[in-house]
């Protein structure tokens, strides 16, 4: 049974460690972009390399670049709301968040319903024009490795639709985050979330079943 786990990088080596200890002797096949360890007793984790390729070809080699000082860009919109920030390493070393009014949905009719349908269009490309601007200024010229989104995906593609913001979205890389309204923490949280090591865990199954 497969089931995918995040590790934090800087517990990366100590969670390798914890896995031989729990399934016994292992082996490590290392590619530039992907780590497969396997298990003695046929447990095999799947390390995805972030910030590929994978340039020293060894477990050393993978725990040493996961703790390096990439550059990771992070972009969170929704209809309320956006953020951007730029990471070196743990560090949030750029930021902001803003937020417009989008009104919801309503239950009125006819030419009501429809005015209302307008303003909503309109406030929301007020919002998503704020949060254009705000990635161009945080990510545009930031040097990122990769770049992780978050929020509403067609806010984020009608973002990064905008042709400063061209570079950038040639980065975009899993995972793709679910986020409430960003503000700094959702932000700080999300970035946390955007650094950690995917790994697909594979694990035996018992075999203490009836015979």
């Amino acid at each position: 049974m497969s089931r995918v786990v995040t590790v934090a990088p800087e517990r990366l080596d100590r969670w390798l460690t914890g896995f031989g200890e729990r399934h016994g002797d292992v082996s490590f096949d290392v590619a530039p972009h992907q780590v497969t360890v396997s298990a003695a007793d046929g447990a095999v984790a799947v390390v995805s390399v972030p910030f590929q390729p994978l340039v020293d070809l060894s477990r050393e080699g993978l725990v040493a670049h996961v703790l390096g000082e990439h550059r990771l860009g992070l972009l969170l919109v929704r209809r309320g709301g956006y953020g951007a920030g730029v990471f070196v390493g743990p560090k949030l070393v750029d930021s902001k968040v803003g937020s417009r009014h989008v009104q919801g949905t309503t239950k009125a009719g006819g030419w009501s319903q429809q005015r209302f349908a307008r303003r909503r269009d309109n406030q929301a490309r007020e919002a998503f024009a704020a949060a254009t601007e705000v990635a161009v200024r945080i990510l545009a010229g930031a040097r990122l490795d990769a770049l992780v989104c978050g929020g509403d995906r067609r806010a984020i593609e009608t973002v990064l639709e905008d042709p400063r913001l061209k570079d950038i979205a040639k980065l975009v890389r899993p995972p793709f985050l679910g986020v409430a309204d960003p503000k700094q923490k959702v932000l700080e949280a999300a970035g946390v979330d955007a650094r950690a090591i995917r790994i697909e865990l594979t694990e035996p199954q018992d075999d203490d079943g009836p015979s």
